[in-house]
């Protein structure tokens, strides 16, 4: 039997002491996909009470994006991009950097970073603050 998976997992995970927002991308993103993944993430978003939102995003399955469903995913970018968050990615994709960079467009405040592993990401996305 054949099948094609693809859509958006969301949850939030504690590792160690620290609460984050984990999403998993899996196959292409469709239109449909957002129209439930909108509701989801506003959900978990307004659940973490932290002075900083950390979000693991793993893409070691995503493909990419249907063109409309790009274009809803700059929409989100753009509604819950800006705040205090620190966004680690990982997955072995090329486009992973180029996706990266115009993210970080819209978090004016934020830090994104991109990784080959999850050990990688979870690393920097637990270190210690830095006092200022």
């Amino acid at each position: 039997m054949s099948y094609y998976k693809h859509g958006v997992s969301i949850g939030l995970v504690q590792i160690n002491s620290e609460f984050v927002l984990s999403i998993k991308a899996v196959g292409t993103l469709t239109h449909e996909d957002y129209q439930h993944l909108a509701p989801m993430l506003e959900a978990a978003i307004t659940k973490i009470d932290e002075p900083k939102v950390k979000v693991l995003f793993d893409a070691t399955e995503f493909a990419g994006w249907e063109m409309r469903a790009a274009w809803d995913d700059l929409r989100l970018a753009i509604k819950y991009g800006s705040g205090d968050k620190k966004v680690a990615v990982y997955g072995n994709h090329d486009w992973v950097g180029w996706a990266m960079r115009v993210g970080q467009w819209f978090m004016a405040e934020g830090e994104v970073e991109s990784f080959d592993t999850y050990e990688q990401a979870v690393d920097w996305l637990c270190e210690p603050e830095m006092a200022l």
